[in-house]
């Protein structure tokens, strides 16, 4: 089990509310880490792939950093972005052009000298010619080449690109007839869950290294925190998600946008890790979040953590149990995890690839007929015949003799399909429709 491969890195440092999530998202295009008004929203380091004039690299935003801050959380950022910063090609060091150098950043640029890495300074902020003119106190910080960027209205960030990535490698295009080596699968696994129950020490398991931060402060990640780990000839891009707690529970700006990108990111996953924490045993708000993955029809594993301080160690017991509560993912996976002492986390790759590849069966039109000419469904349905429409979750289309279709005949064929076919690890989607009538011949 190793990384994947690495790319160039650039790493984007500054202290908080700085604007470095903006920057972030400004040169990859997307809305990965999370921008709001309050300082300290950023706590992990966010990463994202990239390409600019040809040359492809890893972008890296870290969270906003206080150098001699002793408290758990700022000491833990500080920490993270030193992992960031070992593999960093370049640091763009970004600072507010609105505002007055500060203790913290003539600390922040004395710490980046002592790297010995290439480090450019981004004067962020400075979207007018008037603004210009504050960048010229920045050279006091002793870092250059200096850039006046506006993160917000895409300004200067070009040139900044040009500077950096000029000896970043050029992406080879293939020659004429030339075959592109075959792409490595990649399956995108969400690690979801409510405040503390292991996610963040489960991706540190998976990747073997400190990635996400782990302190029993629930709440800690409020990003969406991904790192790819290749193993058996597979991607696997987990992504550690912000603890989702009861909407009603969500009072702060921050933490109500926590859910919001958790949503998202089970949309975009493949796969849905569910982590309950078995010490605590399964709780309503358990099944309210394997709703979220369960209704953007995701496959689903549920992950018990903490197996090792259980209090009843019988596994049927509590697999029972864990059934019986949550009826609506009869097709999930069960693993039995101790994150923290690194147990039974191999078994999760094999079950990760068995739910990936059944989201993505297919079975013929002729299959699927003849299946269905074996079938009789209660109460007294007959099946016309069946199509599958798409794919992730299965979704199949079936035609009946009835206007509409009883909940029992719906659940007795859905059975049907996993016997015959398999699909284990993933929801299947039933639509019915009356078969049209024909009409009589003249």
């Amino acid at each position: 089990m190793v990384k994947s491969p690495g790319l160039p890195i650039i790493v984007i440092v500054g202290r908080p509310n700085v604007g470095k999530s903006t920057f972030f998202n400004a040169v990859t295009g997307t809305r990965r880490s999370i921008v709001h008004d309050e300082p300290g929203i950023t706590r992990d380091r966010i990463s994202g792939i990239t390409t600019h004039r040809g040359r492809k690299f890893e972008i890296i935003d870290t969270g906003g950093i206080i150098p001699d801050d002793h408290d758990l959380i700022p000491s833990e950022i500080l920490k993270q972005a030193k992992f960031a910063l070992d593999a960093a090609s370049w640091v763009v060091f970004l600072i507010d052009g609105r505002t007055e150098i500060t203790s913290a950043d003539r600390d922040l640029a004395k710490m980046l000298k002592k790297l010995g890495k290439p480090v450019v300074l981004a004067v962020n902020k400075i979207d007018t010619e008037k603004s210009h003119k504050l960048t010229m106190g920045f050279y006091e910080l002793g870092i250059e080449p200096l850039f006046a960027v506006s993160s917000e209205h895409k300004v200067g960030i070009h040139e900044l690109l040009d500077y950096v990535t000029e000896d970043f490698p050029i992406e080879q295009k293939l020659e004429a007839g030339e075959e592109a080596p075959p792409e490595v699968k990649k399956i995108k696994v969400a690690i979801i869950g409510r405040p503390n129950v292991g996610k963040s020490t489960l991706i540190n398991a998976v990747v073997g290294s400190e990635r996400s931060i782990v302190s029993p402060v629930a709440g800690t990640t409020r990003d969406a925190v991904d790192e790819t780990v290749h193993h058996g000839g597979t991607d696997f891009v987990f992504v550690d998600t912000a603890g989702i707690r009861r909407k009603g529970k969500t009072t702060a700006d921050a933490e109500k946008l926590s859910v919001v990108m958790a949503q998202r990111n089970i949309r975009m996953a493949n796969v849905a890790l569910i982590i309950i924490d078995a010490s605590e045993g399964i709780l309503n708000l358990d099944a309210h979040i394997a709703g979220y993955a369960h209704e953007a029809g995701r496959a689903i594993i549920i992950v018990v953590n903490k197996w090792d301080i259980a209090p009843n160690k019988k596994m049927a017991d509590f697999e029972q149990n864990l059934r019986d509560e949550l009826k609506f993912l009869e097709f999930a996976q069960i693993a039995f995890i101790s994150a923290k002492n690194n147990q039974g986390i191999t078994q999760l790759y094999d079950m990760i690839e068995v739910a990936y590849k059944w989201s993505n069966h297919r079975v013929t039109t002729g299959e699927l007929n003849r299946f269905c000419a074996m079938v009789e469904l209660k109460p007294d349905t007959k099946i016309k015949y069946v199509t599958q429409a798409s794919l992730r979750p299965p979704t199949f289309v079936v035609f009946t003799d009835r206007r509409e279709m009883h909940f029992s005949a719906e659940r007795q064929l859905v059975n049907l399909f996993r016997k015959h076919f398999g699909y284990i690890g993933t929801p299947i989607v039933i639509k019915h429709r009356p078969a049209p009538k024909r009409k009589p011949k003249p």
